[in-house]
């Protein structure tokens, strides 16, 4: 197709712990944990302690002390349970400090909504990876930028693979509350013609229009493990040029191992039914992933999906595109929560597409309250027509539009990354909202 308070860490060596950072005594001192072993710092962000934990995966998990100051050192794989209470509905950044004794990096990552009901693993940071901290240096502290969270009580869990790691504490920082779409746009779905009632044609210069985008932020790994930091407001990776709307993602560029762009309507306007265009070139390479898509406005975290419900028009991976001819597949899918990609029975429709990286194509969908249609250039490859109940039709509430250019991930780095690629752009001529009169 949508956040800094420090670990600590300890090496562990045969013989020795040693301290490898300065504490702050008097933050320290303020911190007042509750019964479930939460510590609030303010009113937007919260550090819980690593010692705090309330199960745990692996036997060698052990907690120390020193100087009044608690720690975990856990040495085999596993994982540390904590509850957590978050404050706000919204983004967020979150932070790992931590270290490893052994020379190679050791992964680690947070798992959120332990005990869901349908029984799937919430990854919603993707890999952290702590290293071996250097004497005389500060902790390793690694950070994870636009985790969507919703306020209230969390079941988490912090996965590590084997390596000696000592644990200190992990810190969750609001980046932007969540804002919900304060238009909705509603579309006549009775009569002869489509009328023009919503578009972007692109045709300004510089950012996006401010008042139809904003943007989704961060590097989490987005649900996939994506490898790209989607920025905000950065000409380099999103602007207008030439009459189109040009979404970069670049390598290496001085800032993130991969940056890119994903522009949405959601706290602008939303849209229910509907004709919806986009007219758009795609890039080839192996491991780009562009998409123009449409998500349900009641989507604040990943429990939310697919019951909010996605409507995929336009979605394309590198791997699958000719780089000489630029002859590719395009797919359209719909997931809710009857179907959806990790069950394994998400409706699809893939069609092969000509020169689809240098010449423009119309991505279309027809969204009426009996069905949804999804077309290329005119021609119609997909239909899902099951309202039956709120699981499998979750279509009659509003829907924003999101565009974005990912890199890599479950499925655009299925067949990797090419080496050799330094940045790829998406290209969108416009995009266009109907109604029938």
């Amino acid at each position: 197709m949508i956040m800094i308070s420090h670990f600590r860490i300890k090496i562990i060596t045969a013989f020795t712990l040693i301290l490898l950072f300065t504490v702050n005594c008097n933050s320290n001192q303020s911190k007042k944990k509750t019964q479930d072993a939460i510590s609030k710092s303010d009113s937007s962000s919260i550090t819980v302690l690593a010692q705090d934990y309330i199960n745990s995966k692996s036997n060698e998990a052990v907690k120390l002390t020193e100087k009044n100051i608690g720690y975990v050192k856990v040495n085999a794989k596993g994982w540390l349970e904590y509850k957590v209470q978050i404050p706000v509905t919204g983004r967020y950044k979150i932070s790992l400090s931590g270290s490893s004794s052994d020379s190679s990096q050791v992964a680690c990552w947070i798992e959120d909504n332990v005990y869901n009901k349908d029984g799937r693993t919430y990854n919603i940071t993707g890999n952290m990876m702590l290293r071996k901290a250097l004497a005389g240096k500060a902790d390793n502290i690694v950070e994870k930028d636009g985790t969507p969270m919703v306020s209230g009580p969390h079941v988490m869990r912090l996965h590590y693979d084997t390596g000696t790691i000592v644990f200190d504490k992990i810190s969750f920082e609001l980046l932007r509350k969540h804002k919900s779409s304060p238009v909705i746009l509603t579309q006549k779905t009775s009569g002869k013609e489509w009328k023009l009632v919503w578009s972007d044609e692109f045709n300004g210069t510089g950012l996006p229009d401010s008042s139809k985008w904003t943007y989704d932020l961060g590097n989490w790994g987005w649900g996939n493990n994506e490898l790209e930091y989607y920025t905000a407001n950065r000409l380099e990776n999103a602007r207008q040029e030439d009459g189109n709307l040009i979404i970069e993602a670049r390598k290496d560029d001085g800032i993130y191992p991969w940056s890119s762009a994903r522009l949405t309507t959601r706290g602008k306007e939303s849209f229910l039914y509907g004709k919806i265009e986009f007219r758009a070139k795609v890039p080839a390479g192996r491991g780009t992933w562009s998409a123009g898509w449409l998500l349900g406005d009641e989507y604040k975290d990943e429990l939310s999906w697919p019951y909010c419900g996605e409507i995929d028009v336009l979605e394309n991976v590198g791997y699958e595109m000719d780089s000489k001819t630029g002859n590719g597949k395009t797919h359209a899918s719909i997931h809710c929560g009857a179907y959806y990609f990790k069950l394994g029975n998400q409706p699809t429709s893939i069609v092969d597409v000509n020169n689809m990286t240098n010449e423009y194509h119309i991505y279309s969908i027809e969204w009426l309250s009996g069905g949804i249609s999804i077309f290329i250039d005119g021609k119609k490859y997909f239909d899902y027509h099951d309202t039956s109940n709120n699981l499998t039709w979750p279509f009659n509430k509003p829907q924003n539009l999101i565009l974005n250019l990912a890199m890599g991930g479950g499925w655009g780095g299925a067949k990797g990354m090419d080496p050799e690629m330094k940045s790829a752009r998406f290209i969108i001529d416009y995009v266009r909202v109907y109604e029938l009169n």
